[in-house]
């Protein structure tokens, strides 16, 4: 169980890293720039992934370019989010896009909706409803500039997914799927960060490198550690997913409450008991 452990970690603090960016004068735009090319780095060196499987007819290359326009732009949907809405709202968001995936392999791959696994996605929207709102009159009138961003993190995690499953079906490896969106993410964004300088709108500085390379590691790290984890308990796959899930909820809401200070609704609060009951009933439940 460390291995999930150390997974949902490293989640968190990719969170908490995100959160106290601007406060060190970060560069949350450059920060994820680097973020992919430690990221590109780590994965050629960790998994050697097999590149000749390009060469191959059926490469998913729509899904593969899909993964690498989307996988940063949600990392700055992330970064605005967990300002403006915290830690906890934005990390219950990211995990309960489980709901949406799980309707995508419904409806896209075939997967059979038994009874209890439609329940918990019943209870699992209640949930984010739950975490959307907010009971209090002026945090509802600051959920103009929130709602959008928690929604964001929401759909876009779950779009994420989905395009892995994509490339997956079509046989193309996990770690080359990782590579070539890793690595085409970050020639994207360093042509916007050269852009940005050009322009004199941003200047490259050595701090958002650092945090950058950091947030890396802990990008890097949660993945690495999750794939662990179901190597070591490969009979127990629901285990091991509802662990991660339920342990980034837990950690996400002790890291907000208690290194923030982030103040919850009754809503939200009952929304995460809510949440925790909907992951448990998708992972073990037939």
């Amino acid at each position: 169980m460390i291995f999930i452990l150390l997974s949902a970690v490293c989640s968190v603090l990719v969170s908490v890293l995100l959160k106290v960016a601007r406060q060190f004068g970060v560069d949350a735009a450059q920060a994820v720039t680097w973020n992919y090319w430690a990221d590109a780095i780590l994965c050629a060196l960790v998994w050697h992934p097999p590149l000749a499987s390009l060469a191959q007819p059926g490469v998913p290359w729509l899904a593969l370019l899909g993964l690498a326009a989307v996988l940063p732009s949600l990392f700055l949907a992330l970064a605005a989010s967990v300002r403006r809405a915290g830690i906890v709202r934005t990390d219950i968001a990211q995990r309960l896009s489980l709901l949406l995936s799980l309707l995508a392999a419904f409806l896209l791959f075939g997967e059979r909706a038994s009874v209890m696994k439609c329940c918990g996605l019943a209870l699992g929207l209640l949930a984010m409803f739950g975490i959307l709102a907010q009971s209090d009159r002026g945090a509802a009138q600051n959920n103009g500039r929130v709602l959008p961003v928690l929604l964001t993190v929401w759909i876009g995690f779950a779009a994420v997914d989905v395009m892995l499953k994509q490339i997956a079906v079509a046989g193309t490896p996990f770690a080359v799927s990782l590579q070539v969106s890793f690595a085409l993410a970050f020639i994207g964004m360093a042509l916007w960060q050269v852009l940005r300088a050009w322009r004199g709108t941003a200047r490259l500085t050595g701090r958002s490198l650092a945090a950058g390379l950091l947030l890396g590691l802990l990008n890097f790290g949660n993945i690495i550690f999750y794939v662990l984890a179901h190597h070591a308990l490969p009979d127990q796959p629901a285990a091991v997913f509802a662990s991660m899930n339920i342990g980034v909820v837990v950690l996400a809401a002790l890291a907000g409450a208690i290194g923030f200070g982030e103040r919850l609704s009754w809503l939200n609060r009952g929304a995460i008991m809510l949440a925790l009951c909907a992951i448990a009933m998708i992972a073990f439940l037939p």
